[in-house]
């Protein structure tokens, strides 16, 4: 049984730092590309960052682009999200998603077989 498991949100401070967490089970974790998506309130679904297998495809939404990196380690079966200068627009459930297929596109929630139950990121200005 494939489980995604999200940590690390919280209330912070806009300008303020928070390191996401995605802890993978029951995949071979180095065969999948991993994703984060983000639904804010009122808001739709929104492609946030992606990782490929090996680490060297890391498309951004421009949004985030400066402020945020993803990041994975295959040996914890764990994708990170670490998210710098927050703003209270960057306020949403954050998801991770899973992906075993080639080339798809990281933007389409369609493209992933598997998803985690969020975490809770709020920016306060």
């Amino acid at each position: 049984q494939v489980q995604l498991v999200e940590s690390g949100g919280g209330l912070v401070q806009a300008g303020g730092s928070l390191r996401l967490s995605c802890a993978a089970s029951g995949l071979t974790f180095s065969a999948y590309i991993m994703t984060w998506f983000r639904q804010g309130p009122g808001k739709e679904r929104e492609f946030v960052a992606g990782i490929n297998w090996t680490g060297n495809e890391t498309p951004y939404v421009d949004s985030v682009k400066g402020r945020f990196s993803i990041s994975r380690d295959n040996a914890k079966n764990e994708v990170y999200l670490q998210m710098n200068s927050l703003k209270p627009e960057d306020t949403a459930l954050y998801y991770c998603a899973a992906s075993p297929r080639l080339g798809i596109d990281y933007s389409d929630a369609l493209s992933y077989d598997y998803w985690g139950q969020g975490t809770q990121v709020t920016v306060s200005s």
